[in-house]
């Protein structure tokens, strides 16, 4: 196979499936690792794809696919996802089961935990990924059918999968909290996130500073005793009584950016 016949192929398929990593690129076109990634970085300079750590995805270019768009998502509120993570990261022990979900927070969280050993369960491509090269992380990735932008895997497959375990804590993202609780776009997606709560003793939920007073498409959950919400920025009155009145618990992060302009 040419090193054309090799990029037409690849892009073809990331066109396809809107996201892919380098193994599944290497195994299913042939040649190594490093070939790989040079025709990704082919790819990338002619605007078609974003690299990124273990793959690459698509680039979308109207708003509203980008909404849903993975990589278009971790590049958003950077420090703030930095700092949020660098908190949840110190709850988290060795030993312990941990689900992480596909929000993009969830996978800066996901970037701290190379060193700890402990059992991840995740429906997110992009984790599996980053654990699956870093091998010190025990990992276990659910089954489904994977929604491409975000790539998540979601459905009836997945939620089944949830159901059969047991995890010491879930750390979850969403695109919106009021006083009501915490919100999601993805019907899919949402009920996915409702098994990882129920088959957990404590969930996280790891949301910048943005999603305060955003409502999407429905409700993920009230607030409730066995909550957690780290975030960048103290909410409103209405939402941190609504926290407290449920037994939540809220804490809150200082991105480095913050720490810069106070030292300054």
């Amino acid at each position: 196979m040419t090193n054309k016949q090799r990029t037409d192929l690849i892009e073809r398929h990331i066109l396809e499936h809107k996201y892919a990593d380098l193994r599944t690129l290497a195994t299913h076109f042939g040649g190594s690792i490093s070939t790989v990634r040079r025709v990704l970085d082919t790819l990338e300079s002619r605007g078609l794809v974003r690299r990124h750590h273990g793959g690459a995805s698509l680039i979308e270019t109207d708003a509203l696919t980008q909404e849903y768009d993975f990589l278009t998502g971790i590049q958003r509120q950077a420090d703030q996802k930095f700092a949020i993570a660098g908190l949840v990261a110190e709850q988290i022990q060795p030993g312990m089961t941990v689900i992480l979900d596909a929000g993009t927070t969830t996978y800066a969280v996901a970037r701290l935990l190379a060193e700890k050993r402990v059992r991840v369960i995740t429906n997110s491509l992009p984790v599996a990924t980053l654990f699956g090269e870093i091998g010190n992380v025990e990992t276990l990735v659910t089954g489904g059918s994977i929604c491409g932008r975000l790539a998540v895997l979601v459905g009836p497959q997945c939620e089944q999968s949830i159901e059969q375990i047991h995890a010491d804590l879930a750390i979850l993202g969403g695109a919106g909290i009021t006083e009501n609780g915490i919100w999601n776009h993805n019907a899919l997606m949402i009920a996915v996130q409702r098994k990882m709560i129920a088959a957990s003793e404590r969930t996280i939920f790891a949301l910048d500073g943005t999603k305060f007073g955003r409502k999407a498409l429905s409700l993920i959950a009230p607030f409730g005793p066995r909550f957690t919400i780290v975030t960048d920025t103290r909410p409103s009155p209405e939402v941190i009584k609504a926290i407290n009145s449920a037994g939540a618990n809220l804490t809150l992060a200082e991105s480095r950016r913050s720490r810069a302009q106070e030292r300054a």
